[in-house]
């Protein structure tokens, strides 16, 4: 075992094979006040073991950091973008299908103290890597991950006040699977169709509590035809790759048994024409800036 100290917390190294010691340093914080309850600064972190084929990376301007597979699944943009959007309160408690390393759990909960967050998760690497996460960033008590699978709708409904997905968005059949176990398992609906999903969140959801999804512009058709006559009031917020460029994912969020149509919102550019990331989407990403989908009549 190795220790090394890395910018404002250290790194154990565990190598796994021969090779350099693996270090990180953090980003510096962003510039102007952090909203929605986010610390001022980067946390102080204790230690932290990782391996060889694992990196340690930063979220929301270092205020997350995540232990991650170097192969297969990592978290990506979607996964700040769905926290970002769930518009809870302290207080209230969230639930997430398919929490994979934690990702949108910990953000969200680093976001808005007080809110308590639990993930299910079905594959086991993911289950204790989402627990490692939790604990590294000091989250333990607040957020916490179950083994188990979405399509299990045993426990008792209508527990929560906001379910949050991020679906696997390849349907099983009709694209080509990830080779690597984890990836292909979170990008391909192997173990359960879309329709499961939907039904999970309806099933736990309480009535007037929000389901937040992440997913793909060409299947939202889908999710809204699962949600109709369940979920109403929805908000669709399109995510542009830079203006110009037609949307590749939406935020599709609604209340469960409340009436009312459908509001496609303006929508949010996440790349400028020069720039790695939109004003906009840096307020998002960096600065844990909520996005409000509720706000729009």
């Amino acid at each position: 075992m190795h220790q090394l100290t890395a910018g404002r917390y250290e790194v154990k190294y565990s190598p796994v094979a021969r090779g350099e010691f693996m270090t990180h340093t953090p980003s510096s914080p962003p510039e102007g006040a952090p909203q929605n309850g986010m610390d001022k600064e980067p946390m102080e972190i204790g230690p932290v073991e990782i391996t060889a084929g694992e990196s340690l990376d930063d979220f929301l301007g270092g205020r997350v950091r995540l232990i991650q597979p170097k192969d297969g699944y990592r978290v990506s943009m979607d996964t700040v973008l769905l926290a970002a959007s769930v518009p809870a309160e302290p207080g209230d408690t969230v639930l997430e299908g398919g929490m994979g390393s934690g990702g949108a759990a910990i953000c969200l909960a680093r976001r808005l103290e007080g809110v308590s967050v639990k993930g299910i998760e079905y594959q086991d690497t993911m289950v204790s890597l989402a627990e490692r996460n939790i604990a590294f960033n000091g989250l333990t008590g607040r957020v916490s991950v179950k083994k188990g699978s979405i399509t299990d709708r045993t426990g008792p409904q209508s527990q929560y006040d906001h379910v949050m997905i991020n679906p696997p968005y390849l349907a099983e059949g009709k694209a080509i699977c990830p080779p690597d176990k984890n990836k292909g398992e979170a990008h391909m609906d192997l173990h359960a169709t879309l329709k499961d999903w939907i039904r999970f969140c309806i099933h736990y959801v309480k009535q007037k509590g929000t389901v937040t999804i992440v997913y793909r512009t060409d299947r939202m058709d889908e999710v809204i035809s699962r949600l109709y006559g369940r979920v109403g009031d929805l908000k669709i917020m399109p995510f542009w790759p830079r203006q110009g460029v037609a949307a590749k994912r939406v935020i599709i969020q609604g209340r469960k048994g409340v009436a009312g149509g459908l509001t496609l919102l303006p929508g949010l550019p996440l790349h400028g024409a020069h720039e790695r990331y939109s004003t906009e989407a840096e307020e998002v990403l960096r600065l844990g800036k909520a996005i409000n989908l509720q706000a729009h009549p």
